[in-house]
């Protein structure tokens, strides 16, 4: 699997704040306060998934989620 990208996708709490994350294929989920935050949880994250003798992927690719509701 080295070398094959991963996926997070990344949303908004809109209640609490702050962000989550989770990768698309895998049972990796995280959260961060801030951003930057989640980045660095995000890159703990798989280094704890994928233990020395597996092949961690890479890049990781974040891929944030918007939503947006229109009022009628």
């Amino acid at each position: 699997m080295s070398g094959t990208e991963i996926i997070f996708e990344v949303s908004e709490d809109e209640l609490d704040g702050g962000y989550s994350a989770s990768a698309l294929g895998f049972g990796i989920h995280t959260q961060g306060d801030t951003l930057d935050q989640l980045r660095r949880n995000v890159r703990e994250a798989v280094d704890c998934y994928f233990d020395e003798g597996m092949g961690r992927p890479r890049p990781i690719r974040l891929r944030y989620v918007r939503d947006e509701l229109l009022g009628a």
